[in-house]
């Protein structure tokens, strides 16, 4: 089943599907999330290497079973043909209230009825204090009118 915006991406429908994917990972449902993946999907994300949907799920299952009160923004860096990269920044916590902000970049490639099949992932992350966290809205979808990263200066 195709999943717009399709290929080749122009400024406005990479934006879109960039926001699109950030809106499915804030739900922090692995399985709504891995239906944008084709069942075959490849992945890298650090030093994991991951194929096909239902590892995509074991994955997503695992990470936020670990990252509490996940909270993501997406912005996209560049896009061309079926191909778009973003950089993304979320926050999170873990079991014993230590908070984190995790920096990345990802590299994507879809195909013909845009469906991711293939994310590279890059990832630091960064210990902070409850202070200096950016993201407050409460979980699930980020507000239009919340702040983007680059409005953060992230």
């Amino acid at each position: 089943m195709p999943r717009p915006p399709l290929p080749p991406f122009t400024a406005e429908s990479a934006a879109q599907k960039a926001r699109l994917a950030e809106d499915a990972w804030n739900t922090r449902d692995p399985a709504r999330v891995a239906l944008g993946y084709t069942l075959d999907s490849i992945w890298r994300n650090r030093a994991e290497f991951i194929q096909g949907r239902e590892g995509i799920e074991a994955f997503l299952t695992r990470k936020w079973n670990r990252e509490l009160d996940y909270r993501l923004i997406k912005e996209v860096w560049t896009f061309r043909d079926n191909r778009i990269a973003v950089r993304f920044a979320y926050e999170w916590h873990d079991d014993s209230g230590n908070w984190f902000r995790s920096y990345g970049n990802e590299n994507w490639e879809f195909d013909d009825d845009g469906l991711m099949r293939r994310r590279i992932a890059s990832i630091n992350d960064l210990p902070i204090k409850d202070g200096e966290r950016k993201y407050h809205w409460p979980l699930g979808r980020r507000p239009d009118d919340h702040p983007s990263l680059s409005d953060l200066g992230l």
